[in-house]
């Protein structure tokens, strides 16, 4: 519980693959009531989208690209996805940053934790908030959270606003498919490599004290959340039923929306954070480990399967674009 606290206190969440909504418990409505039936999605079982093939000398890595948020009580089910499993020797976990704790260190960390969601000097979201945010703030508090008393710093309560919103608009964002496609590795007894990079911190107590005192600029954070919310649910709805019927042509046509950038940047820029050598060097340690894993897996087997989010998948800069500049053959599903 401990590791867990530190690690979402660091919020060491936002560089694993993908956001860190993906690995936060899912929320629900104060109120319990379930997604009104208009907001019902897909149902049925669905495949999501075709696989990326890169390939050199007849050696083949096929990539899987998941989303979230997704609908959410979707069966999901993909034939192709299990028969490259079946005929292939090694499996490529996407990319994560895991947390080095001394225990005596970490022991001694605990009094820090305490008060680190909330904001300094017990202010509320209306004292820390300008006015023109609060006020678009409460009709969405009224709808997702109203139960919220707004001590909480506004990172904190933007996940919490984020995830309610998903829940009442029928989305969801587990990791479900990941882990059914992790049962089938498991199953058919592959090779799991994954790109795992450590992140050693020696005094966390220290850094926590210093987060808890630093100031955040989170005001972007909350009010690109509340643009989100008031603006983009249904293209979420959208991308997910695309991603689910492995509407590719759909999912190239639709704006990525990443409300999590300016969140994730709240804690790169943390001077707590910011300028701790093992945190500077997560990102680019965990790209380059892949990356050698994806050549070194491609040289020895026929077959490999791996998993990235798509939007990686669909970034230029990203690690499949980065296969392709080193000669790999790219091919995309139809």
């Amino acid at each position: 519980m401990l590791k867990r606290l530190l690690i979402i206190a660091l919020c060491l969440s936002s560089w694993a693959a993908p956001s860190w909504a993906q690995s936060e418990p899912e929320a629900v409505p104060a109120d319990g009531a379930p997604p009104a039936p208009e907001q019902i999605l897909v149902v049925g079982q669905k495949p999501g989208p075709g696989m990326w093939k890169v390939s050199k000398d007849g050696h083949v890595l096929w990539i899987f690209g998941t989303y979230s948020p997704l609908p959410i009580r979707m069966d999901w089910r993909s034939h192709e996805v299990d028969a490259v499993i079946k005929r292939s020797q090694e499996y490529l976990a996407p990319p994560t940053a895991k947390l080095d704790l001394p225990i005596f260190a970490t022991a001694l960390a605990l009094p820090q934790l305490i008060g680190i969601k909330k904001n300094p000097d017990d202010a509320t979201l209306r004292d820390v908030l300008p006015p023109e945010v609060y006020a678009r703030w409460l009709p969405l508090k009224a709808k997702y959270l109203p139960k919220n008393k707004e001590r909480e710093r506004p990172i904190i309560v933007a996940n919490e606003l984020y995830g309610a919103a998903l829940h009442q608009a029928g989305l969801t964002t587990s990791i479900e498919v990941r882990k059914q496609i992790e049962k089938m590795v498991d199953q058919n007894k592959l090779k799991v490599t994954r790109s795992t990079v450590d992140i050693k911190v020696d005094n966390p107590r220290a850094i926590l004290k210093e987060f808890k005192k630093a100031p955040l600029e989170d005001l972007a954070c909350f009010a690109d959340t509340l643009t989100r919310l008031e603006t983009d649910i249904d293209a979420m709805r959208v991308r997910a039923n695309a991603w689910a019927k492995g509407d590719i042509a759909g999912i190239r046509k639709l704006d990525f929306v990443d409300h999590q950038e300016s969140c994730s940047n709240v804690m790169r820029n943390n001077a707590a954070l910011r300028d701790h050598p093992s945190f500077k060097e997560a990102e680019p340690r965990m790209r380059a480990l892949w990356l050698a894993n994806a050549q070194a897996a491609l040289e020895k087997n026929e077959s490999t399967f791996a998993l990235l989010s798509i939007k990686d998948l669909l970034d230029p800069k990203g690690l499949v674009a980065a296969l392709a500049a080193k000669g790999y053959t790219v091919e995309q599903p139809e």
